[in-house]
C-alpha cells in the first residue's frame, strides 16, 4: 500500500484520482472545498485535510510519501488586454508556486520511498496556443519547465516527475463552457476524437504514472486531449 498525497481533490480530476486510489492505497486528500463525494472518501481509509493553506496540514503526513498529485484548476479566460497583473499573479500562485511549496515540503518524504512519483497538470493551450488563454497558458508553461528541471534533478533519488496536459474536460470548473447542448457539441467537434475529456481519462493516466508500471518514465509532458495537441481532425 502506497501513501498518495493529492492536492485539489475536492472536485473534478483530483477527486477522480482520489477515488481510484482509495481502495488499494492510503490517500491524503487536500482541498479548499468539500462535497458529498469528497466526504465519502472517509469510508475508504482516506485522511482528508481541508484547509485554505494546505501546508498547515503537511505535518500530519506519514514519514514516507510514494506519490504526489498537484491538480488545483482554474479557467479564467479573458482577452490579453483585460488580464490584470494580479490575474497573472494569481495564476502563478495557484498553479506554480503552490506546487513548488508542496513539493519542497514533502521532498524528504518522497526520497524515503525509494521510488516516488510526482504528477503535475498543464493544459493543451500551453502547447498549441489559444486566444484568451494567456494567463493559464503562461502558468502551465511554467509548470512544464519546472517538471522537466525537477525530473532531471531528482532522478538520482529515483523520484519521477511527469505532467498531464488535458484539453477541455467535463468538470464543474468547465461547466460554463459546456452548459448547453450546443456548447457541448461545438466543443466536441474541436477535437479529432469528437468528444471532450472526462475525469476518468485524466485519472487513468495519473494512476499509471503513480504506479510502478511507469517506473522508467520521467520528464514527460503527456497530452490527454483527444488529439487536439498533435493532429488535425
Amino acid at each position: 500500500m502506497k501513501n498518495i498525497l493529492i492536492i485539489g481533490a475536492g472536485n473534478g480530476i483530483g477527486l477522480a484520482i482520489a477515488q481510484q486510489h482509495q481502495t488499494d492505497h492510503q490517500v491524503y486528500a487536500i482541498s479548499r472545498s468539500s462535497n458529498e463525494n469528497f466526504e465519502n472518501l472517509k469510508a475508504q481509509k482516506t485522511v482528508m485535510l481541508i484547509n485554505a493553506s494546505p501546508l498547515q496540514n503537511l505535518e500530519h503526513l506519514p514519514e514516507i510519501i510514494h506519490g504526489v498529485v498537484y491538480c488545483p484548476g482554474s479557467i479564467n479566460l479573458k482577452p490579453f488586454n483585460r488580464i490584470s497583473i494580479q490575474d497573472f499573479s494569481n495564476e502563478l500562485e495557484q498553479n506554480v508556486l503552490g506546487a513548488i511549496n508542496i513539493i519542497q515540503h514533502v521532498l524528504p518524504k518522497l526520497k524515503k520511498a525509494n521510488g516516488a512519483s510526482v504528477v503535475l497538470f498543464s493544459t493543451v493551450a500551453a502547447k498549441i496556443g489559444m486566444p484568451f488563454h494567456a494567463g493559464i497558458a503562461m502558468a502551465k508553461g511554467a509548470i512544464e519547465g519546472l517538471a522537466k528541471s525537477l525530473a532531471a534533478e531528482l532522478a538520482p533519488a529515483n523520484i519521477r516527475v511527469n505532467v498531464i496536459a488535458p484539453s477541455l474536460t467535463d468538470t464543474q470548473l468547465a461547466a460554463p463552457l459546456l452548459n448547453t447542448p450546443e456548447k457541448q457539441e461545438a466543443s466536441a467537434k474541436r477535437h479529432p476524437l469528437q468528444r471532450v475529456g472526462t475525469t476518468a481519462d485524466m485519472a487513468n493516466l495519473a494512476q499509471f504514472l503513480l504506479s510502478d508500471n511507469a517506473s522508467w518514465i520521467t520528464g514527460q509532458i503527456i497530452g490527454v486531449d483527444g488529439g487536439m495537441g498533435s493532429i488535425k481532425g
